[in-house]
């Protein structure tokens, strides 16, 4: 048991059905109205799923909103590589009712955005892209990521991502 657990207690919820990673500590959770819960840790948002519960890491939720007593989750999916950066698309977003949400929204939103060292929109064409650098959880240093507006020219964005991390890998070239 790791000394946060045994300072503060065991937050995981009794019937939680995740596997969590050696020393990953629940932070706060919150049930789902119909079955699961929302649990926050440090590598990231447990979610219910068919198989149980699965666990979203902080880098690959491009959006989490509270309202209405809904936490509202787009989660983003790698689909690709350009150089050293990785290509995002955005999943549906996902709705869970939560009766008690307790800190899960707050907690959610501020280790999210405290995932994000830089961001930068930029116009391509009719479309345009996000090239954000983040920080995944348990591993160091951040990754590129780029997330083109659906119906932009993929291939583009991926050139211009590869460029780009390339100048951030040597940026003295």
């Amino acid at each position: 048991m790791s000394f946060l657990r045994r300072l503060l207690g065991d937050r995981t919820p009794e019937d939680f059905s995740g596997a969590l990673s050696p020393g990953e500590d629940v932070v706060d959770s919150a049930p789902v109205e119909g079955g699961g819960y929302l649990v926050v840790t440090q590598l990231g948002l447990w979610i219910p799923s068919d198989e149980g519960a699965r666990r979203v890491g902080w880098h690959l939720i491009g959006k989490a909103a509270w309202a209405d007593g809904v936490f509202t989750l787009t989660e983003s999916a790698e689909v690709g590589t350009a150089g050293s950066a990785v290509v995002l698309a955005d999943l549906p977003p996902v709705r869970f009712r939560l009766a008690a949400p307790g800190k899960v929204p707050r907690e959610a939103y501020q280790r999210v955005e405290g995932s994000i060292r830089s961001r930068h929109r930029q116009e391509i064409g009719s479309g345009g892209a996000w090239f954000v650098q983040r920080k995944v959880p348990g591993r160091d240093g951040s990754v590129l990521q780029v997330r083109p507006d659906p119906g932009t020219d993929v291939a583009l964005v991926e050139a211009i991502a590869e460029q780009v991390s390339a100048k951030l890998a040597n940026p003295a070239e």
